[in-house]
């Protein structure tokens, strides 16, 4: 199992999220694939509002200010 992360430098929600990844890794076992939107510009565009943002076979699990319990059960 593929979770997409997508992010930029400089985010501190970001760096949340990216922890809470790594939290919810312990529980379940994923792989995760960090995707810089500044280095595409379709997903710059599609995504500059939203980061961070996680997503499950091209299905958004969570944007913005995300937590554990909602990542956790989108996985399970």
């Amino acid at each position: 199992m593929i979770v997409h992360f997508y992010t930029r430098p400089g985010c501190h929600l970001c760096d949340d999220a990216r922890l809470m990844l790594k939290l919810v890794r312990e529980d379940v076992v994923f792989d995760i694939k960090e995707v810089n939107i500044e280095e595409d510009d379709a997903l710059h565009e599609k995504y500059m509002l939203m980061i961070p943002v996680i997503v499950l076979e091209d299905k958004v699990i969570q944007y913005g200010q995300v937590d554990y319990a909602t990542i956790l059960e989108a996985l399970l």
